[in-house]
């Protein structure tokens, strides 16, 4: 029996390496560009993205939208409830009534732009908020999460289950010197206080979390100790007590040697979004380069910057047991 047990495990580890699509630059030149780009999230008809996109510092993001147009992507435009601060990570709730998205606005109009400050360094902080979908289809003003979710300033990557149950990642005091992941549930007409999602020693950084609509299994970024770059994508999936299971590393193309974060579901069973730096390789002696042709070259996707990539982790996912 144990012989049977340690067999499946072997076998449930190679899934996890190796059974994963090629991945695909998301709208390269649309979506994807030289400026950096993160962040997917899709309305449940898959046939809206918005994303987040700003300069290689992170110092000015904006959240954007795009159509589908077949098998393109419309020319993005600024969302309606973005552009004034320093708004990122969107994140639709899986019924698609609302958005879900982190900025540094002031809670209260008039007041002073949120600031967070670590190791004696201050920067633009983050709170949680959501526009809802309106009658006539339209985004409402946005609203603010009130409670305790928001008390430190530092909070990213919201990640919405069905049940309402909101996942994202902090710097609080109970993180340790990282970031990790945490939940909230709601709770009358608001939220629970945060609560830690254990997932071992708190000496590795976690961050981005993705919940399965469902809470079957979590995606984060990452470095559990065997990452391949400085950060990487992991799955941890649900245990019969409720439990997460021990952090997987995802092989194939999800990981590379580049950063990889944000990672986000698609619209259909294993689509799978990650943000990555990954560059395209130069070997010298390279084709003698005019200014034109290094300009495109520098200016492109592949420069360096962080893009949005489409891979699928159906195989994965289907050893573990699931089918949808």
């Amino acid at each position: 029996m144990q012989r049977k047990v340690l067999v499946w495990a072997m076998v449930l580890a190679m899934v996890c390496a190796g059974s994963v699509s090629a991945a695909e630059l998301l709208g390269p030149g649309v979506i994807s560009t030289g400026l950096q780009e993160t962040t997917a999230t899709f309305s449940p008809d898959g046939q809206t993205l918005y994303f987040m996109r700003s300069d290689f510092a992170e110092t000015d993001d904006t959240i954007l939208l795009s159509h589908r147009q077949g098998t393109t992507w419309s020319k993005p435009e600024v969302a309606s409830f973005s552009g004034q601060w320093h708004d990122s990570e969107p994140a639709f709730s899986p019924d698609g009534k609302r958005l879900y998205f982190v900025s540094n606005r002031p809670v209260h109009p008039g007041g002073a732009p949120i600031v967070a400050e670590m190791g004696g360094q201050h920067f633009a902080g983050t709170n949680l908020w959501y526009v809802e979908r309106q009658a006539n289809g339209r985004w409402g003003e946005p609203m603010h999460v009130d409670g305790a979710l928001n008390e430190d300033a530092m909070l990213y990557n919201p990640s919405i289950a069905a049940n309402g149950d909101i996942y994202f990642s902090a710097h609080r005091a109970d993180s340790g010197k990282l970031y990790q992941i945490y939940v909230v549930h709601p709770a009358g007409n608001g939220y629970s206080d945060p609560q830690r999602v254990e997932l071992g020693d708190l000496s590795h950084n976690r961050m981005d979390p993705c919940i399965d609509p469902r809470g079957r299994f979590l995606l984060f970024a990452g470095n559990e100790g065997d990452s391949l770059g400085s950060a990487d994508i992991y799955i941890a999936f649900r245990q019969p007590d409720g439990s997460w299971g021990k952090p997987e590393h995802l092989g194939g193309d999800v990981n590379t040697k580049s950063l990889e974060n944000a990672p986000t579901l698609g619209p259909t069973f294993g689509e799978l979004y990650v943000s990555s730096n990954r560059q395209e390789d130069v070997r010298f002696p390279k084709t003698r380069d005019t200014v034109a042709t290094l300009q495109q070259r520098l200016g492109g996707p592949l420069n360096g910057s962080r893009n949005i990539w489409r891979v699928n982790i159906a195989d994965v996912l289907r050893a573990h047991g699931f089918k949808d």
